[in-house]
């Protein structure tokens, strides 16, 4: 079915979603010719965080658009600093439209000014991820074909390591530099850059923990965005109590991931101001959403580990009665963290999931959490979800099986080549899961995580949950070792919670008590912490090298 086809089929329930929401004030009236201008940015620059930034200053230019450490930027203010950046890329640095820019900024302004800039010139954006080495930098950036990169000062040594030969502009600066900056761009004087032959892609970097990550390709039109509308109306009648517009929106993940980029969108579709902190803090998070009354919160679940762990004098000393929902995403979020956080803030936790080549996924609302624990929850609007089996045939609930997404914003294509195996229009997300009888999902592990030890199969993440269920286990993860006898065994290595004495033996008894004896693991060793991504998810890959095994 075409995007416009599905748009089309989501007219009925996105009236029911307007009834629904009507009363919340999460949108307000708006004067005709400024919709009218907003809806002409859609149709110029597609699915983009120009369209999103040009639209709400049309919707809401009196509005403040962000917080951050520099202070605050109203809408129209920050659209005229995309609007220069664009004017100074095209001028100055001679950027083109369909050529590749690519962003290495943490969450500042810098970032929006840098994406909405160049997406403006339909530029191709490749966001970054701020953990690169410089050798998977110089490879991401080589074939990308990155006609200029903006980046944060401290990233400068990392992008001449990288060898980088293109144009460089800095966006966040604390001393002198002989580049030009995003500032300087914005000063350039002259006529606006040309509207943009076709719309820019976003080219978005799996979350590989060793190589070169790849990139996957979305170009999304004009007919693309009204899907995404009316969807989004259908899903905002499943919040309770709905976010209201111009109400503030806390974004503690990186921008450069796609969960990063969903909120920064839904925050500017709402018209509300994005509250973000270059590095994440538990403290000045709970201090930025009483400052700012945030309504919505956006963060990982390590953070929201790292948030309970202030449980005590510091977390009551601050007033979060402002929010109305906490997202969680991007990695798995273990049952018992999930009941924690609604033990502590109340039933206003989402949990969502998605990946970089799907797009839209599920959305789990509180009362899923309550009734299922460790479920992503329900599709979201316009996406069909099943479980095959390794012939492509579906299964029935409760069997764990290969899940398989039909979305109306899945990828183009990894632009190395290649992309994700298709079966009746739906895409594999790499993962394992099963469907509860209420349509539920619930995610088993990644199809290449499995161990197969003495013939049987094991899903790390099912005795990860398990462990990380103990007050007395910060952490854990799980992963497979060669042995000559089994194939593989399993090794477990774990965090200790603060004062905890726990012994692998007594771990060993816990797991034993509640899974199959395949599923105990044979060694367990304790470590300080584990590797994991700026979003969360374990670099599995490299926890062999914590046990010294060269696997």
């Amino acid at each position: 079915m075409s995007l416009i086809g599905r748009w089309a089929s989501l007219g009925s329930e996105a009236a029911l979603g307007v009834r629904s929401i009507a009363e919340s004030r999460v949108v307000h009236p708006v004067r005709p010719d400024r919709l009218a201008r907003a809806l002409l940015a859609a149709g110029r620059y597609g699915a983009t965080p120009a369209t999103v930034l040009a639209a709400a200053a049309e919707l809401y230019p009196a509005r403040v658009a962000l917080h951050d450490e520099l202070g605050a930027l109203g809408f129209g203010e920050l659209d005229d600093q995309a609007r220069g950046v664009a004017r100074g890329l095209h001028r100055e640095l001679s950027v083109r439209c369909g050529q590749a820019v690519a962003i290495m900024c943490r969450n500042h302004r810098g970032f929006v000014q840098a994406a909405a800039g160049a997406a403006r010139l339909g530029c191709s954006l490749v966001p970054l991820n701020t953990d690169f080495a410089a050798s998977q930098l110089r490879d991401v950036l080589a074939r990308e074909g990155a006609r200029a990169a903006i980046f944060d000062e401290e990233f400068a040594p990392l992008f001449e390591s990288a060898g980088f030969t293109g144009a460089k502009v800095i966006a966040w600066q604390e001393s002198p530099s002989d580049l030009p900056t995003l500032r300087d761009l914005m000063a350039t004087a002259g006529q606006e850059a040309p509207p943009p032959e076709q719309p820019g892609r976003i080219v978005l970097l799996t979350s590989g923990t060793t190589g070169t990550p790849k990139g996957a390709s979305r170009t999304v039109a004009s007919s693309g965005l009204l899907a995404l509308a009316a969807g989004g109306l259908v899903d905002l009648g499943r919040i309770r109590p709905v976010p209201r517009s111009g109400g503030a929106l806390l974004l503690a993940p990186p921008l450069f991931h796609l969960f990063g980029v969903v909120g920064m969108s839904a925050g500017f579709a709402l018209g509300s101001p994005l509250v973000l902190r270059r590095r994440f803090d538990p403290r000045a998070t709970l201090e930025a959403v009483e400052t700012h009354h945030a309504q919505v919160l956006f963060a990982v679940p390590t953070m929201l580990a790292r948030i309970l762990a202030l449980r005590g004098e510091v977390q009551r000393a601050h007033d979060t009665t402002s929010l109305r929902m906490i997202v969680s995403g991007a990695a798995p979020l273990p049952a018992e963290l999930a009941a924690a956080v609604m033990n502590e803030f109340g039933d206003i936790l989402y949990n969502a999931y998605a990946s970089t080549e799907v797009g839209s996924g599920t959305l789990a609302t509180p009362s899923d959490l309550r009734a299922a624990p460790g479920t992503v929850g329900r599709p979201l609007a316009g996406v069909r979800i099943q479980i095959l089996d390794p012939a492509g045939r579906p299964l029935p609930p409760r069997q764990t099986g290969r899940i398989f997404v039909g979305s109306p914003f899945a990828f183009d294509g990894y632009t190395g080549g290649g992309g994700k195996e298709v079966i009746d229009g739906l895409m594999s997300t790499g993962d394992l899961g099963h469907l509860d009888e209420a349509g539920r999902l619930f995610i088993d592990g990644r199809d290449d995580d499995m161990i197969l030890s003495g013939g049987e199969n094991v899903f790390p993440q099912e005795v990860e949950d398990l462990l990380t269920a103990r007050q007395d286990v910060a952490d854990a993860a799980v992963f497979g070792v060669s042995d000559p006898e089994f194939g593989q065994r399993l090794t477990a290595l774990v965090v200790r919670t603060p004062g905890s004495e726990t012994t692998a033996e007594e771990l060993r008894d816990y797991v034993r008590g509640h899974l199959a004896r395949f599923k105990v693991p044979r060694e367990i060793e304790f470590v300080d912490e584990l590797p994991r991504t700026s979003t969360g998810k374990l670099q599995r890959r490299r926890l062999a090298e914590a046990v010294g095994d060269g696997r």
